[in-house]
């Protein structure tokens, strides 16, 4: 295990130089709503291209394993949302009432996909159930995700804008680009597969431009006076414990219900992650200016699951001999910051 392993990925240093940037100069006023509209096409092409780049022949592989892929979502839309609440009585300490707020809807999000399938290839998991569970969480997200937040961040809070509302939100700024992407498949999927690295800048472009503009926001509102160190220290604290339980109860709980150690591998890595990718477009829908508060877990969650699930994903990769059928669906390492 080399240093670099811990330290931040570049997609993550990016993130923390835009929080940064609009700290020092958010955008206000009538650059505020032009930034606003650039968002709200943002949100939309990032989730075209997830739709776009989503192989249905992948999806279709891996989709007969239906007790490996319940374990997954029981896990991502089950489990983290119970050990939010069952948790807080004693997590809720470490931070404020507000910022518990954004860990419970962190409970929320659905599974990431690149980085899920990276790590299942990199431990000898069983990649095409990986590939399967890790897209249909992300599409099942956006519509879970903001029923979720209805039910246990909405009463938590003690407030909230109009379920109808967000519904409808979320379907035409998420789901009906996500169909229009698959649908479209057919035609421009050659050319997706073969502009990845094009396609992972506009990506992350985009999760920047709507970082930039929900920081903005909250940097308006007064995040900074609000946010002590400590209270920093104890977002880190509350992410590493979720994710502690997490794997803890995928590793325990999968070997309990008497899965294959590939399928286990599968079920431990999408089951206890949670997407960045797909949290920051629907925390700008559903919270509007107060996103920015609400993504600060979501975003140093992202860094902790990923050096620890590295760290793991190299330690069980030497332990088992690798399946050539496996690299079928491997990812390049590169993607593992998604």
């Amino acid at each position: 295990m080399t240093l670099g392993k811990l330290l931040p990925d570049k997609f993550t240093l990016s993130l923390v130089c835009t929080v940064v940037v609009a700290s020092l100069i958010p955008c206000r006023g009538s650059a505020a709503t032009l930034f606003n509209g650039l968002t709200d096409a943002a949100i939309a092409l990032l989730f075209f291209l997830h739709g776009a780049k989503l192989s249905r022949e992948a999806i279709v592989s891996g989709a007969t394993n239906w007790k490996l892929h319940a374990a997954v979502f029981g896990s991502t839309f089950v489990l983290f949302p119970v050990l939010g609440l069952v948790l807080h009585p004693v997590l809720g300490k470490f931070v404020q009432p507000w910022l518990y707020v954004g860990i419970l809807f962190l409970c929320t999000l659905p599974s990431t996909v690149q980085s899920s399938i990276a790590f299942t290839s990199m431990a000898n998991g069983n990649v095409p159930a990986a590939v399967c569970s890790a897209s249909a969480s992300s599409l099942l997200g956006i519509f879970l995700t903001p029923a979720l937040v209805s039910m246990i961040v909405t009463s938590h809070s003690g407030g909230g804008g109009s379920a109808f509302r967000t519904v409808g939100d979320i379907t035409l700024q998420l789901f009906v680009p996500f169909v229009a992407g698959q649908l479209l498949r057919p035609k421009i999927g050659d050319w997706v597969d073969t502009h990845k690295q094009l396609l992972r800048i506009v990506d992350q472009g985009s999760i920047i431009l709507i970082v930039y503009v929900a920081f903005s926001e909250a940097v308006v509102e007064g995040i900074w006076h609000k946010l002590s160190a400590t209270s920093f220290v104890g977002i880190v604290f509350v992410d590493a414990v979720l994710l502690a339980a997490a794997l803890l109860l995928t590793t325990y709980g999968s070997k309990w219900l008497g899965f294959s150690d590939e399928d286990r591998t599968t079920i431990i890595f999408c089951g206890s992650k949670k997407s960045m990718a797909s949290g920051i477009p629907l925390a700008k829908i559903i919270f509007g200016t107060h996103a920015g508060l609400i993504v600060l877990p979501v975003m140093l969650f992202h860094q902790i699951q990923l050096m620890t699930c590295s760290v793991l994903a190299q330690r069980w990769a030497s332990r088992t001999p690798r399946n050539p059928i496996q690299n079928i669906g491997k990812t390049p390492a590169a993607s593992i910051s998604k």
